[in-house]
Parts: structure tokens; C-alpha cells; sequence
């Protein structure tokens, strides 16, 4: 269920990169997020899919006056400091059931999972997508979550 990034290759993009590339390369990879990576190649936060294709674009583009092709991933990213991360301790004796809860619990679709290098810092080993852990289990995970936004409840409204 854990994509473990010390097995594969992250799919990652730089913040200066424009939004609607983000959206082109993730789609080329078929994933529905990228790490973030910043001039010195430190992890900066993460951008998906649904901040992509939901509201954060629009009200963007309200406070600032751009137009939607001049909008950057750093625009609208999730800064690394507001992500959520599991230390991979936790993870390694977690159940699917947990894993799950923790991701209802923030809202998200992503969870990382850091570990301590050996140089004492620490870094991300793996992340948790909701996304992929429906398609491994061969069935969507319902939420519990409260629409937060008018576009999420536009959202539940079309879907239903």
C-alpha cells in the first residue's frame, strides 16, 4: 500500500513550473500528485491533482488578478511545513484500517512517510495515496470527511 520512494523514483517537479504542466506531466505519468522539489532538490511540499482541478486554482486567480496559464506549483502547492507525515516506525507495524483513518483525520490524499537518515535529518521513504490504496484493495473508501468549500460540496453533489 506504502509507494516506498527508496524502491522507486518519486515522480517530483520543480515550484517555478507552470500549473497546467504539473497537471500534463502528472497525467503522462498517470499519478495524481508530485513531490515538490526545490534549487537544492529538498523536498518543498507537494502538489495533487485535486489542488489542481479544485478551487485553490480559481481563488488564486481572484487574489491576484493572473490569468489561469500564469499560475506556478508554488502557487498552489501544500508548503512542505503543512503536510502530514508518518515516521516510519509507525508505519512499519500500522494496519491498512489505520493508515486509512489517519488520512480521514487530516483530509487528505496523501500522507508521507519520513525516516531519520544517516546523517540525522530527515527525509521522506514513502508516501500513502488514498487513490492507491483503493485501487489495491479493489474498492472505493468512502469519507467521512465534511465538505469544507462550495466547490466540495458542488463536487458531492455531481458525483451522487
Amino acid at each position: 500500500m506504502l509507494t516506498d520512494l527508496r524502491q522507486i523514483y518519486a515522480a517530483v517537479i520543480e515550484p517555478y513550473v507552470t500549473m497546467e504542466s504539473a497537471n500534463a506531466f502528472m497525467m503522462q505519468r498517470g499519478v495524481r500528485s508530485l513531490l515538490v522539489l526545490d534549487q537544492d532538490c529538498a523536498l518543498g511540499g507537494i502538489i495533487t491533482a485535486t489542488d489542481i482541478l479544485g478551487e485553490k486554482p480559481l481563488r488564486f486567480i481572484q487574489e491576484r488578478g493572473v490569468k489561469h496559464n500564469e499560475i506556478l506549483v508554488s502557487d498552489i502547492m501544500t508548503p512542505l511545513g503543512r503536510l502530514e507525515a508518518i515516521p516510519v516506525a509507525e508505519v512499519q507495524h500500522a494496519k491498512v484500517g489505520h493508515v486509512i483513518a489517519s488520512l480521514r483525520d487530516t483530509g487528505r490524499q496523501h500522507t508521507l512517510v519520513m525516516e531519520i537518515n544517516v546523517a540525522g535529518k530527515p527525509v521522506v521513504c514513502g508516501i500513502f495515496s488514498l487513490t492507491q490504496i483503493e485501487k489495491q484493495l479493489g474498492a472505493a473508501i468512502s469519507s467521512t470527511e465534511v465538505a469544507k468549500t462550495f466547490a466540495e460540496i458542488e463536487a458531492t453533489l455531481i458525483a451522487n
